[in-house]
């Protein structure tokens, strides 16, 4: 039931957002040098790697590792990379992970391929069984302002209670705080 409501979800963004996704990739290709998709070595569902792709908001030699890590992560946007990030519009590719199968909309936020304590929190509580999403419920309850431990406790959460009708909340939130431009889910 998850995947058809996936396809059809992302069939319809698909087509409603063809235009500003062919305008999004000529303004980062304009304002920016280097490749208009940014593809990142993720941790899919039973940890297998898959690469999802974003608009790209960050200049070619920007560090591989999460955000909210690197010092001064500012000095690493592309000059729309900021509006890019707040509006979550840097996210619209994995509608492509959505249509092939690598993600969701809704699940865990998948993992760095080199965040190795996150990953192996995730598989002790049996979180890597499932499909990594686009939003989340913890993108949803503070994203990178909480420690990994909490994450992980929210992924968990998620994993016993997940139901189409939490998934419809989620993703009501999820794009609720988007319109008011609040980070949610890189």
């Amino acid at each position: 039931m998850k995947r058809v409501f996936d396809l059809v979800l992302c069939s319809f963004c698909g087509v409603l957002f063809l235009i500003p996704i062919f305008f999004i990739g000529l303004l980062v290709h304009i304002t920016s040098h280097g490749p208009v998709i940014y593809w990142s070595d993720r941790v899919g569902r039973f940890n297998k790697l898959f690469k999802m792709p974003k608009f790209r908001s960050m200049h070619i030699l920007t560090p591989t590792m999460a955000t909210h890590i690197l010092e001064h992560p500012d000095k690493w946007l592309t000059p729309i990379g900021s509006i890019l990030r707040k509006s979550s519009l840097d996210e619209l590719p994995q509608l492509w992970s959505i249509f092939k199968g690598d993600m969701s909309f809704v699940g865990p936020r998948p993992a760095l391929f080199n965040q190795d304590d996150l990953i192996e929190l995730r598989t002790n509580a049996g979180v890597h069984k499932l499909v990594p999403g686009l939003t989340g419920w913890a993108q949803i309850n503070g994203r990178d302002k909480m420690d990994i431990i909490r994450k992980v406790q929210l992924d968990v959460e998620y994993m016993n209670q997940k139901s189409i009708f939490l998934d419809l909340k989620i993703l009501l939130i999820t794009l609720f705080q988007a319109l008011l431009q609040k980070q949610v889910s890189h």
